[in-house]
């Protein structure tokens, strides 16, 4: 049913106006301004049926080339269905699987009933396979462990592959489940192990932990050495130009924390860090992350109503919806009908054994680092 009487009489004003036919070479100025206006229009409409009028839909192609790249052009196809965006929404999910607009793009094709697409990627070549297990994880839905699930055990699926797919059911109590049986089984393949251990001991579901932790095991530190005393982590003196290297790569810290113009605002912004935490506090906000949660940077976990289990930040809510951003960066909101617990967690959403991926030294030159980032004066 069309509504919006005002939406008509706009719609029927532009029909009346013969629609121009665009150069190739050069978009006419006129022509994009009344495309502009015609996507304007149907945007306030429901219910209306391009495929009736190809005059209509080529206006939207056209207005749609002017804001490729940008939220606009996601929020245009989702509420125009405009399946004909099907490729471009393909590659834009393939190409950004762990941002929030390629995840979007993957959402939307399967609103648009062209999931297929994404399905053919996963046996695709290699990249274009990882990439399609990757954003399908982080879509996330019930819908899209169906399709990850039994690349898991085919002897065909690349390792990589497995190991992306592995990766991507992670965040649903179903993947979490057949990775925990396969562990028990003793079935898991050789380049499972890792990540199935980091992923099951970081779960959301305390007895997901321990019943992992009666099979599985993260490694030892990386030189298997023990820590010292945090006094003498303190008193130690480290190469502030090594600690950044290793903050920047090896550590993953610019994963979740901006330093000036790089990294990912996920976590507090770490710029003027040195002028605000002690070298004791950052030691300790590193090894035990969850001690001294900042403000407003608490996780919470959602769990829908299809299973998938988002831990995250919660950056807005409203009264049909909340928005969180996960520790990749992606924020996803999600109406409040499909939201079946939301759990304020315990833990910070920073790992709490980044030190296994350190030895000694690199800690002490990462905390040296941290010290140099000050306030201007």
């Amino acid at each position: 049913m069309l509504r919006s009487c005002g939406g008509w009489a706009a719609l029927g004003w532009l029909l009346a106006v013969p629609l121009l036919t665009l150069s190739a070479a050069e978009p006419d100025p006129a022509q994009a301004a009344r495309d502009s206006t015609i996507v304007q229009t149907l945007m306030r409409l429901s219910g209306f049926d391009l495929e009736s009028r190809p005059d209509l839909k080529q206006a939207v192609a056209r207005h749609l080339e002017t804001v490729r790249g940008e939220d606009r052009y996601l929020e245009i196809v989702e509420k125009l269905q405009f399946r004909a965006a099907a490729d471009d929404l393909l590659q834009l999910a393939l190409t950004k699987p762990n941002d929030t607009q390629g995840v979007k793009a993957a959402a939307l094709l399967f609103s648009l009933g062209e999931q297929k697409r994404l399905e053919t990627a996963l046996t695709d070549e290699q990249p274009q396979a990882v990439a399609a297990a990757q954003v399908l994880g982080n879509v996330g839905d019930a819908a899209c462990v169906e399709l990850l699930l039994p690349l898991l055990t085919a002897a065909e699926t690349p390792a990589p592959v497995r190991v992306a797919t592995a990766q991507a059911l992670g965040g649903n109590r179903r993947g979490e489940q057949v990775l925990l049986e396969m562990a028990k089984e003793d079935r898991l393949p050789t380049e499972l192990r890792f990540v199935a251990a980091d992923l099951l001991l970081s779960s959301v579901d305390p007895a997901t932990r321990e019943e992992a932790g009666k099979h599985l095991q993260r490694p030892a530190t990386a030189d298997a050495q023990p820590l010292p005393p945090l006094s003498e982590l303190v008193a130690a003196r480290g190469d502030a130009g090594r600690g950044r290297e290793i903050y920047l790569n090896k550590g993953t810290c610019a994963k979740c924390h901006v330093v000036g113009d790089q990294g990912k605002e996920v976590g507090p912004n770490l710029s003027e860090i040195g002028s605000k935490l002690s070298r004791e506090a950052m030691y300790v906000s590193i090894l035990d992350p969850s001690a001294g949660i900042s403000h407003n940077y608490e996780t919470h976990a959602l769990i829908t109503e299809s299973g998938k289990v988002i831990a995250g930040i919660i950056i807005s809510e409203t009264d049909d919806a909340i928005s969180i951003k996960s520790a990749d960066a992606i924020v996803r909101t999600i109406p409040r009908a499909e939201i079946d617990e939301m759990v304020k967690q315990k833990q910070s959403l920073m790992p709490a054994d980044l030190q296994k991926n350190l030895t000694r030294q690199d800690l002490i030159d990462v905390v040296e680092f941290l010290g140099t980032l000050r306030k201007k004066e």
